[in-house]
């Protein structure tokens, strides 16, 4: 496609098989930090709204200018309450005005910030994730947005001996966070500032924690800052405009927190933060607010894509809206389905003539996030693309056609926080990271087309015959051919004759339970039945042909554990919790069983 780069990919063979590929483009300047994109933007651009959050029929915004001012206003309250470099700032609620200022406040005087998840706060039993993350961390102060809304939150003994701040509704020895915003920068803060370096704690992500506690992943300013500069090298339009986006997704994950929000900062662009979520009863805001903001490029997650393909095939309006000014839509956290592909493309056609840039990397919290990335256009779903610059890919053969993922590059993390146990295995001795993921070339005879993520390799599992099946692969493939019917699924086997899968069906549908756990929908399994079967009837053996499913009665629990902080799901977690499931998924007398 016209404007954007060729892939430019080298390639090293090893004697023992393995492929290291690298980039071929080259690194564009580095700013020191974060915070030097905010002075850039409010220097020549200091009007332009850089952050804006609903308010009413409107918007509030923070332009640039207003953006830097309070930012330094605050970060010399966090000096005045002895809070500067290397003591780390929690923040308990999702994304907000006050959050933006912060993040950039403690990082402008060396603060960490360290977003976590909501649900850690605002469901009683994952307050033991949050706990865990405080003693982890051991911050100096604690924000929420309401003080009523984290108020159980706020009072545990955790988080004894804090300060708290919160936006609104402050309990007792609580302060507000318009006090933060009176402090009044002086030599103090221009000292701290100055003392910034790329090596300068930046964050602390946490990971999703679906196969253990959650780690703790140090993020430096140099990680933050090499990587805005290698995704500019790869897709340079982002550039050439000042872009505008529209995100719902939390900052405790690396995608949004690190990647949509730094991407508009470094390029002095417009943040508008969706209230709405891809959820029955939020998702009905997202659409509104779509057709207020004139996005340029898109920033989300499959399911709400699939949300959106809904709504737009009934609303002319909010169509030409969302791909009126349209230049990438860019998808991470799971393969988008075919058919909401084809239709995004075919939508976009009809509505401007043309298909904007559509997308995908891999990456992860430790490598925060991008190290990888398709840019050449004509990319299909599941294509993650070839290395960044300063970035390489280690291959190494782990099946025919399908390899081991490693990678090292200067946005990679250097070990877990407080974690020398795991830091001793997650780097080989070539210094490469272990990712755990596995690839598989587009085209063998042709690296410059990159590669496909083809799942994780601890998801897989053997059936009883010793036969190895690709959990991560399967699971794609059926959200694909079961798309609008399932909201996510869990493949099942280990220690089986046969695949099945559980199955939490789309909430639209409104199935009713047995009673025990299941829904035993004569209708509803009949087209489950229809679609597994045309499935198997393509399947090439046992390692890949699913025979049996179950469906579950309601939602994933976020309580227990059966979703992530990233909003995924927690595979494990589901299948120990719903044991009893399982087993009857493999009684065919049971009648909520549905066969092949």
């Amino acid at each position: 496609m016209a404007g954007y780069l060729k892939h430019n990919v080298t390639r090293q063979d090893q004697l023992d098989g393995t492929i290291i590929l690298g980039s071929g483009l080259e690194l564009g300047p580095v700013v020191r930090d974060t915070n030097a994109w905010l002075h850039h933007w409010a220097d020549i651009e200091p009007a332009r709204v850089f952050i804006a959050q609903r308010s009413g029929a409107g918007w509030h915004s923070l332009t640039y200018l207003e953006m830097l001012e309070a930012t330094r206003a605050v970060a010399a309250s966090l000096l005045a309450r002895g809070i500067g470099r290397g003591k780390p700032v929690a923040v308990l609620s999702g994304p907000s005005l006050n959050h933006a200022v912060l993040m950039q406040a403690a990082q402008y005087v060396g603060a960490p910030i360290v977003p976590l998840a909501e649900q850690y706060s605002l469901i009683p039993e994952a307050h033991g994730r949050l706990q865990y993350c405080i003693e982890k961390v051991q911050p100096a102060m604690v924000y929420a947005e309401d003080g009523t809304a984290y108020g159980a939150a706020l009072d545990l003994p955790c988080l004894d001996g804090l300060q708290k701040v919160v936006g609104t509704n402050p309990g007792a020895g609580v302060s507000e966070f318009d006090v933060l915003l009176q402090g009044s920068a002086g030599s103090e803060l221009e000292a701290a500032y100055a003392a910034i370096t790329p090596d300068t704690l930046a964050k602390i992500l946490f990971t999703s924690g679906s196969t253990s506690d959650p780690k703790g992943v140090p993020t430096t300013q140099g990680m933050l800052c090499v990587n805005q500069a290698q995704y500019l090298a790869s897709l340079p339009f982002l550039g050439v405009r000042h872009h505008t986006i529209l995100d719902w997704l939390p900052w405790n994950h690396v995608f949004a927190g690190n990647s949509d929000f730094n991407t508009i900062l470094s390029n002095g662009g417009s943040l508008y933060l969706d209230g709405g979520k891809p959820v029955k009863g939020l998702f009905e805001q997202t659409l509104e607010n779509l057709k207020l903001v004139n996005t340029t490029l898109s920033f989300n997650v499959p399911i709400a894509y699939s949300l959106l393909v809904q709504a737009m095939r009934e609303d002319a309006e909010l169509r030409r809206s969302f791909f009126s000014d349209l230049d990438m839509i860019f998808y991470a956290g799971a393969s988008l389905p075919a058919d909401i592909w084809s239709a995004l493309e075919d939508m976009s056609r009809v509505e401007t003539g043309r298909v904007p840039m559509m997308t995908s990397s891999w990456g992860m919290t430790e490598t925060a996030p991008a190290s990888i990335i398709h840019y050449q256009g004509g990319a299909s779903s599941g294509m993650i693309g070839v290395p960044m610059p300063e970035q390489q890919a280690k291959l190494i053969p782990e099946q025919p056609e399908r390899y081991e993922l490693r990678v090292k590059g200067p946005n990679i993390m250097t070990g877990y926080l407080n974690d020398p146990a795991k830091n001793a295995e997650v780097f080989d001795k070539d210094g490469f990271f272990i990712t755990g993921d596995a690839v598989r070339f587009v085209d063998p005879a042709d690296v410059t087309q990159g590669v496909l993520f083809d799942g994780r390799i601890s998801d897989e599992f053997k059936l009883m015959t010793g036969t190895w099946v690709q959990a991560s692969r399967l699971r794609l493939t059926a959200l694909s051919e079961l798309a609008g019917l399932v909201q996510d699924v869990v493949v099942t086997g280990a220690g089986k004759s046969e695949i099945g899968l559980l199955i939490f069906a789309a909430p639209a549908l409104g199935l009713a339970g047995d009673g025990n756990g299941a829904v035993a929908d004569a209708d509803y399994s009949a087209k489950i039945a229809d679609i597994m079967g045309r499935m198997a009837e393509h399947a090439t053996g046992s390692s890949n042909r699913i025979v049996r499913a179950m469906v579950i009665d309601g939602p994933p629990s976020v309580g227990d554990g059966e979703i992530t902080a990233k909003g995924s799901l927690n595979n494990r977690a589901i299948l120990l919790r719903r044991a009893a499931l399982v087993d009857r998924l493999y009684d065919d007398v049971d009648p909520a069983v549905i066969r092949v």
